[in-house]
C-alpha cells in the first residue's frame, strides 16, 4: 500500500491553522489529521466542528481525518460530518457498541475507523475488522503531542499486518504519536502506511521541508520493507 504522511494540527500554530496546514500539505502530506479531545476521554481539550468547518472551507479538497477522543462519540459525529470530515475514527475503549458506531459513520458518507491506546490489545478488534477503512494504533497515550515513542505499538502493528494478510482484508494501519526522522523506518517496516505526525512537522523550522524530510524517509523505508 501506498505510504501516506497525514500532519497533524495538534502541533501547529493554532493562530494560523490553515496557513500551516497547507505548508504541511505542500511538503507532501495528503491527509490533513484533525485530533479531537474532550477533556473527558483524555485530558487535553482541542477543536470542534466548528474549527473543521472553517478547515474545510480553506482546503476544500483535502482528505480530513478526524480522530475522535472523546467519550459518546456517537453523538457528535453527524456534526464532524457536516462539518466536512472525510474518515472519522473512534476509539474501542469510549465505544460501547463500536459495530454500531462504525455503521453510523459509514451512513454518513464518510470511513470509519478504529483507534486503540497501548495497553489496549489488538485482538479487540477481530469483529470490525472487515468493516474499518483504517486501524489508528496509538503509540502515546493520547492527549498531548511531542510524547516519545512508545516501541510496544511496533509489535501490534506487525500484528495487524499479519491478521489483515491471513484473512485477505483491506484496511490500512495508520500510527501516531512520536513519529519522527528516527523511528519513522521502524514503524513502516513494521507495516503502517498511514502515518500521523504533528511534533515532527509543525514543531519546529520549516514545515514544508520537515514535511519533505519525513515523507522521504518513509518512502526510503518501504523500499526496504520485507
Amino acid at each position: 500500500m501506498t505510504i501516506e504522511l497525514a500532519p497533524s494540527i495538534l502541533s501547529a500554530n493554532f493562530a494560523r491553522l490553515a496557513e500551516d496546514a497547507k505548508a504541511a500539505l505542500e511538503g507532501g502530506g495528503s491527509v490533513l489529521h484533525l485530533d479531537v479531545m474532550d477533556g473527558h476521554f483524555v485530558p487535553n481539550i482541542t477543536i470542534g466542528p466548528p474549527v473543521v468547518a472553517s478547515l474545510r472551507k480553506a482546503l476544500p479538497d483535502t482528505v480530513f481525518d478526524c480522530h475522535l477522543m472523546i467519550e459518546n462519540p456517537d453523538s457528535y459525529i453527524p456534526a464532524f460530518a457536516d462539518a466536512g470530515a472525510n474518515w472519522i475514527s473512534v476509539h474501542q475503549e469510549a465505544c460501547v457498541h463500536l459495530h454500531r458506531t462504525l455503521q453510523l459513520i459509514e451512513s454518513l458518507g464518510c470511513e470509519p475507523a478504529v483507534v486503540i491506546n497501548p495497553a489496549t490489545p489488538v485482538h479487540t478488534l477481530d469483529e470490525v475488522l472487515d468493516t474499518v477503512h483504517h486501524v489508528l494504533v496509538m503509540s502515546v497515550n493520547p492527549g498531548f503531542g511531542a510524547q516519545t515513542f512508545i516501541h510496544g505499538s511496533l509489535n501490534k502493528i506487525k500484528t495487524l499486518a499479519e491478521v489483515r494478510e491471513s484473512l485477505g482484508l483491506s484496511f490500512r494501519i495508520e500510527v501516531d504519536g512520536g513519529v519522527a526522522l528516527d523511528t519513522v523506518s521502524d514503524v513502516v517496516h513494521a507495516g503502517a502506511e498511514l502515518l500521523v505526525a504533528g511534533n515532527a512537522v509543525f514543531g519546529h523550522g520549516n514545515i514544508r521541508e520537515n514535511a519533505k524530510k519525513l515523507l522521504g524517509a518513509a518512502r526510503a523505508a518501504m523500499l526496504t520493507r520485507a
